[in-house]
This record gives C-alpha cells, structure tokens and sequence, in this order.
C-alpha cells in the first residue's frame, strides 16, 4: 500500500525543486516554438524526468546497501550547501 504522506512530501520537494529550474526553461523553449508539436515536448520531457528519477532511485538504493543512511543525509545535505555557495559565488 502506498504512503500517502511520504508520496506528498516526495511530490512537494521534487515540485518545488524543478519550478525555475533549467529543465523547466529548456522544455519551456521547445514548446515555444510553433513547428514543434506540444504533445511532443510534453511526452520528451516526461519521459526524460522519468528516466533521471529511475536513476535516482537506483543509486540511491544501491549507495543505501553501502552507506548508512544518517551518513548519506550528511552527504546529500553538504552537496546541497556546496552547490548554493558555488553558485552564490558565481552569481
């Protein structure tokens, strides 16, 4: 049975995290253009999201074998702030 609240906490980070990104700017701009069908982009897309969370998901299961998962949250939470002070200092 699925977990409802996990499912929404899951749905509201990835939602939250993707709103502006480049992704979204880059399917934005292919559906700009009037040539390309816009089920088209919308299905490429999808499917390219679908694929990259495939992969999440498989390397987050296989890192979880190895690593324990307090240490993985340390990690994840250190390319996190990484990642912000790359691009503050870059901005």
């Amino acid at each position: 049975m699925m977990d409802w609240k996990i499912f929404l906490t899951i749905f509201a980070s990835v939602f939250v995290a993707e709103l502006g990104d480049k992704t979204q700017l880059a399917t934005m701009l292919f559906a700009a253009d009037k040539e390309v069908n816009k089920y088209t982009v919308f299905l490429a897309a999808s499917a390219a999201l679908i694929v990259a969370t495939v992969i999440g998901v498989l390397a987050g299961t296989l890192l979880s074998a190895y690593i324990n998962q307090k240490y993985l949250h340390y990690i994840a939470g250190i390319g996190f702030i990484g990642i912000g002070i790359f691009t503050l200092h870059n901005a």
